[in-house]
């Protein structure tokens, strides 16, 4: 038995030693319970949800308030995180999970909602205010800084009417769904860049300006809040 448990331990350091023993934290946020699966608020789960699968973690273990799970992403330890505590108590987890593993905020990254980008555009940010997203205000509070890389993925600008809270708890649109699906890749591009490259390359590479979309008319734009307001 005790030759096995060597072996275990071994396997498991040599799996591991790429990484070394830091840990990087990957949290994407969002609210939990069926009802919000593939609202606007919850593109942070849909980020992590692709590395998970990408990578093969298994991101089911609930602990720290948090759905979450330890594996290899670009030769770094790496524990990907979904908060369960509703969007504005993000902080709670969070600073639960730096704590319990002793992660600095340099190996911290978050990835959430952004209404003044555009659909399928991501911009990481080293520092600042929380922007109005009361999942960053807390995060902020608790942790008591501003200062950590987060991952905005853009989900496009509230039309006019309609109340924020409304907005960003409504399903995307069965045309914004491209775009979407484009800003999830791009922000786990950029997860892996981060861990590959460091900071500066994944933001010189991500925070590319992407060509300008053509203007819409206003028929369009009337149908497609129309169909946003009817979905």
């Amino acid at each position: 038995m005790w030759i096995f448990q060597k072996q275990k331990e071994k396997r498991f350091a040599q799996n591991h030693a790429i990484g070394g023993n830091e840990m990087y934290v990957i949290a994407g946020l969002g609210n939990p319970g069926k009802q919000y699966e593939g609202t606007k608020h919850n593109i942070g789960f849909e980020v992590i949800d692709w590395l998970a699968k990408d990578y093969t973690i298994d991101i089911t273990k609930f602990k720290h308030k948090a759905l979450m799970g330890e594996g290899m992403i670009c030769g770094k330890r790496v524990l990907l995180v979904k908060p369960q505590t509703y969007m504005n108590l993000s902080g709670e987890s969070i600073r639960e999970i730096l704590k319990f593993y002793k992660v600095p905020l340099e190996h911290f990254m978050v990835i959430y909602d952004d209404t003044s980008l555009p659909e399928g555009t991501v911009r990481l940010r080293e520092k600042g205010s929380a922007g109005g997203h009361n999942g960053i205000k807390n995060i902020i509070a608790h942790l008591g800084t501003d200062v950590f890389l987060r991952a905005k993925v853009g989900i496009g600008e509230k039309p006019n009417g309609w109340d924020l809270a409304d907005y960003v708890l409504a399903k995307f649109s069965k045309d914004s769904l491209p775009m979407i699906q484009t800003g999830i890749e791009k922000a786990a591009h950029a997860v892996e860049l981060y861990l590959s490259k460091g900071v500066a390359d994944a933001m010189n590479n991500t925070n590319q300006k992407a060509p300008k979309a053509s203007k819409k008319s206003g028929n369009e734009k009337k149908s497609e809040v129309t169909e946003q307001k009817e979905g």
